[in-house]
């Protein structure tokens, strides 16, 4: 099953052999063995690449799962939290993940000289079991209560330009006066075109703003604001460096005071790994606090 889930990532027999340290006969053999114990193909073979079957497919879920059973049970005889080991796959957005969570898991790496770990930043949602992926890091509201969370914190959006900017066009007094503006969108924030605030004094209020550069990522985004080509709305730690050095201004302040949850998410299964339990124990507290100091 080791053997199968490693080819199925890798997507080539050399490459599963490469990684597992096995030669590339061995990976061979052992494939084609479980192929036939099963009856079934389980990948399609190509002079590329290999693809999974429908069978392979349903197949390589189960197998993780069992492959994720037996570690956790091995977990558990081990013992001690001296003695934990193995790999520990975890994934975050690539903004926050880069300047808050990279950080951290170099610390819990250092507390635990046995584990390793395999980090994913990408601004997408990740199907946890499809990736291999122990521990994910999710900002905003959680879609699947199937997962196990735990909070960690909060942020809030923000509104903000560069002072250029606001000498050329002006200040927008309220959220409406954002359709006299230029704006600087990107495709990592809910809603898109819609920006919407919300405060316990003034409600709810949703604009259509015209966005004069679209771009794909945040801190992308923040640099376009800080040249002066439009205002942006972004989360509190995304224009925290340019907002303590005073490249940009907040504005519409008092119009924004709801907070954006951010949670650790594991699946079930995942909740008696000792190495799951370890990082999330450690990075939970962490994280608490650096979620204060940017909110």
């Amino acid at each position: 099953m080791g053997v199968f889930i490693a080819v199925s990532e890798a997507g080539s027999l050399s490459a599963a052999a490469r990684a597992l340290g096995q030669p590339l006969t061995t990976v061979s053999r052992v494939l084609a063995q479980l192929e036939a114990h099963l009856g079934c193909t389980l990948l399609e073979r190509s002079t590329r690449r290999l693809a999974l079957t429908s069978a392979g497919s349903e197949y390589l879920e189960t197998c993780r799962r069992v492959i994720e059973a037996v570690e956790t049970s091995e977990q558990r005889l081990a013992g001690k939290s001296g003695d934990i080991s193995g790999d520990l796959a975890i994934t975050a957005p690539v903004f926050f993940g880069r300047l808050h969570l990279l950080p951290l898991i170099a610390q819990f790496l250092a507390l635990y000289p046995r584990i390793n770990a395999r980090i994913l930043l990408v601004d997408r949602v990740v199907d946890l079991l499809e990736e291999g992926i122990d521990v994910a890091l999710r900002i905003g509201p959680l879609r699947d209560s199937a997962l196990i969370a735990t909070h960690v914190g909060e942020l809030k959006l923000i509104t903000c330009a560069s002072k250029a900017y606001l000498e050329r066009r002006g200040i927008p007094a309220n959220p409406s006066a954002l359709t006299e503006h230029d704006c600087v969108t990107f495709s990592g924030l809910p809603g898109g075109l819609r920006w919407t605030y919300h405060s316990r004094k003034y409600g709810r209020k949703a604009i259509r703003v015209r966005s004069r550069l679209s771009v794909n990522t945040a801190d992308a985004a923040v640099a376009a604001a800080v040249e002066g080509v439009g205002l942006v709305r972004v989360l509190s730690y995304q224009a925290d460096a340019a907002l303590r050095a005073g490249q940009l201004i907040p504005l519409l302040t008092r119009f924004e005071d709801a907070a954006v949850p951010v949670h650790l998410v594991y699946r079930h299964t995942r909740s008696n790994n000792p190495r799951v339990r370890s990082f999330v124990d450690y990075a939970s507290t962490k994280l608490r606090k650096n979620t204060a100091s940017i909110s």
